[in-house]
């Protein structure tokens, strides 16, 4: 892999919509892209944590961190080290730590950070609660555990203990301002 780009942010912050808008921009300039987008459709894992974040309770809660965990884990396997992907792209990753209850969250994203691959081309679209909401609402899709106007609340503030090395951009803007801020940055660092 030579260019790893992270995508991440509250639900609704546009990160596919950033995903795709930054895939193609690579693929413009003649480079091969591969997108993965967590939790992932093409695994146990993945699956299993989409399912545990269709239902409410503490287990659910559990089940759908630790399979999301195992599926970006096993996306890292596959893909960072693989010497035929030029550009990286995933889209949620370790952030998804900051759902896990306070203090634990903390040790476990020091020990993931450390461990899996990082790069300067992290990004947290930082969406207010109240626009998330609107935007989850306009979707037609079945409605995940945390998309609630508290658990965003919430996890937009834990999220602000694990950004700090991230390049953090204002996801309330069109999606075309985010792109031009989040692709001036890749193509930097290239």
């Amino acid at each position: 892999m030579k260019k790893f780009i992270v995508i991440d942010g509250l639900d609704g912050s546009g990160k596919d919509t950033q995903v795709n808008l930054i895939a193609e921009a690579y693929q413009k300039k003649g480079r091969s892209v591969t997108v993965r987008s967590h939790p992932c459709s093409d695994n146990k894992y993945g699956l299993k944590s989409k399912q545990a974040l269709l239902k409410t309770g503490k287990l659910n809660h559990i089940k759908a961190t630790i399979y999301f965990g195992l599926d970006a884990i096993r996306s890292v396997q596959k893909y960072c080290f693989n010497k035929n992907v030029d550009v990286l792209i995933f889209s949620r990753y370790i952030l998804a730590v900051m759902y896990l209850p306070n203090v634990v969250n903390t040790i476990v994203y020091k020990i993931v950070a450390f461990v899996l691959p990082t790069s300067d081309c992290m990004f947290f679209l930082d969406i207010t609660p109240e626009e998330s909401l609107k935007r989850i609402g306009s979707r037609d899709e079945q409605t995940e555990m945390f998309e609630n106007i508290d658990s965003l609340r919430q996890n937009r503030e834990r999220s602000k203990k694990f950004t700090y090395n991230w390049n953090v951009i204002s996801a309330d803007d069109a999606p075309d301002v985010i792109s031009q801020k989040i692709i001036a940055k890749c193509f930097e660092t290239d």
